[in-house]
């Protein structure tokens, strides 16, 4: 079976700190450009991964980092961060039965599951991944 080429689009390290998100969503918007159809779709769930890493991993702590890399695929483009990892890994909160679903945050994770066309995540010894991809005609 042939392997089907991916091309490295950017790669962003940025600490682990709020004050640098900006930079994550600026990676996406200018790499992608304005005429793409996913852009805004791809700098929302960007921007909710880089949010969950900085708050619930290890590369919030002094010296952390977050890696954005964005890589075109086949169908797509596929978004994955990078963090120093954690006690827990990233998960889906579903709202409980009988619960108003109006809580400011805790969201990001299903907004990725039901905007991307994929996602998930894996851990090892060095940290976290999680990668979500979007389909569509190439933008870049």
């Amino acid at each position: 079976m042939p392997r089907q080429a991916v091309l490295l689009l950017a790669s962003l390290t940025i600490p682990g700190q709020p004050a640098y998100l900006r930079a994550a969503r600026e990676l996406v918007a200018s790499t992608l450009g304005n005429g793409c159809a996913c852009l805004d779709t791809a700098v929302l769930l960007t921007s909710e991964l880089v949010t969950n890493s900085m708050q619930h991993s290890n590369s919030r702590h002094p010296g952390g980092t977050v890696t954005i890399v964005m890589i075109a695929i086949p169908a797509g483009i596929r978004v994955e961060v990078i963090d120093d990892g954690g006690l827990t890994g990233p998960a889906v909160h579903l709202s409980q039965p009988g619960q108003p679903d109006l809580a400011e945050n805790g969201h990001g994770l299903r907004l990725v599951e039901i905007l991307s066309a994929r996602w998930n995540h894996y851990s090892d010894a060095a940290g976290t991944v999680t990668w979500f991809e979007l389909l569509g005609p190439p933008c870049v």
